[in-house]
């Protein structure tokens, strides 16, 4: 016997319950399918938590439109809910007289994308907000901060099922037809199988989402995309915080580990770096320190790599590699692959916090459902 919903959501990531969220406050019945036992298990629970500004995306691409209408929204959202989170700004410091001109550019390209609040500090400017940064300048961004994501993904999760929405935790999309209609395989915890048709399917499964896609029959199989694994690990920081704001270097010094924030408890880490892998793998080993203190000492030469200890680590799916550069994510709807009521989202990583609602009402049109107004 096949069971029938109005709309399955695969994935309880920060991603899917915005747009579960978003479906149930449209009054579509949602049935969300999650592989694992709670919510956020995989790439949203194991990221920096930063709400990012904006500018740092191609212009034109989805991360670039989504980005800043998702972070003014996520703040409003935050405050008017209680939700944890810190406004605390973020510098980009620069090395040498090249990497101002660098900075210089996303200043003037934020402006063009609409951020207008980026500054670039000298030195002096620089050491007045942190005292301990050395660099020749740096770009500031005090829009960027720091969010709670457990406690967020908690807030969509209550206002979809505040308005109906269901969730089947330990079930997995196992495959599907979509060549006449939507017609899923969704196994439970026991193994067992059982069919489910739909008419709107949305595949917001992160890591999973790729074979999900390639296991629906009548999808053709460039609408499902490679996705590439960008390992990042963080280490701990012990003692007081040496900076108040977020610190984010430039190219090498970025992706080997030298980038630092803060948590919503005031606490500092290092990271994530950037490895790419072809598992998902959790796993930290234990000689992170010498890597990650090399890369902090370009604009903190005190840094104690004996007060660096492994923390977490975490996966980001992209639809590109090493080789690509920056990329974009990859959405499709109905009007890309000609299935009625399929979306797929593949390499939604950073800034897939920051921008979930912009980018739940970006799926809802392509589904061509209006969404509701914000409380």
């Amino acid at each position: 016997m096949t069971e029938t919903v109005e709309c399955i959501v695969a994935g309880t990531g920060i991603v899917g319950l915005a747009i579960a969220r978003a479906l149930a406050r449209a009054g579509r019945e949602v049935v969300v399918v999650e592989r694992n036992a709670w919510i956020g298990n995989e790439t949203s629970s194991r990221n920096n938590e930063v709400v990012h500004a904006g500018f740092l995306y191609a212009p034109g691409s989805l991360r670039a439109r989504l980005c800043r209408p998702g972070a003014e929204r996520i703040w409003r959202y935050c405050e008017s809910r209680g939700i944890p989170c810190r406004r605390l700004g973020k510098l980009m410091p620069a090395a040498d007289e090249t990497e101002l001109g660098l900075l210089a550019g996303l200043v003037e390209g934020g402006r063009r994308v609409g951020v207008p609040e980026l500054e670039l500090l000298d030195a002096a400017g620089v050491a007045r907000l942190e005292p301990a940064l050395r660099c020749a300048g740096a770009l500031h961004s005090p829009f960027t901060g720091v969010v709670d994501t457990h406690a967020l993904m908690l807030a969509y999760r209550g206002d979809a099922e505040d308005r109906g929405a269901m969730i089947a935790f330990s079930s997995a999309v196992t495959g599907g037809d979509v060549r006449d209609s939507i017609r899923l395989r969704v196994a439970g915890a026991d193994g067992g199988e059982t069919a489910v048709a739909c008419r709107v399917f949305v595949n917001a499964a992160g890591l999973g989402a790729r074979r999900i896609a390639l296991s629906l029959t009548g999808l053709a199989p460039r609408f499902a995309p490679r996705v590439h694994y960008a390992l990042g690990r963080f280490l701990a920081w012990s003692g007081r915080p040496p900076f108040g704001r977020i610190v984010v270097p430039l190219g090498d010094r970025l992706a080997n580990g030298g980038a630092f924030t803060l948590d919503i408890a005031g606490r500092g880490k290092f990271g994530g770096d950037l490895v790419w892998v072809d598992e998902v793998d959790y796993r930290m080993p234990g000689d992170l320190a010498a890597k990650f203190a090399g890369a902090i000492r370009s604009y903190w030469p005190e840094v104690d790599e004996s007060r660096l200890s492994p923390d977490y680590a975490g996966i980001r799916p992209r639809t590109w590699g090493p080789e690509a550069g920056n990329g974009d994510w990859t959405v499709s709807g109905p009007a890309d692959h000609g299935v009625p009521g399929l979306v797929n989202l593949l390499g939604i990583e950073t800034p897939g916090v920051t921008a979930a609602l912009s980018l739940a009402d970006h799926v809802l049109g392509l589904l061509g459902i209006a969404p509701a107004p914000e409380d």
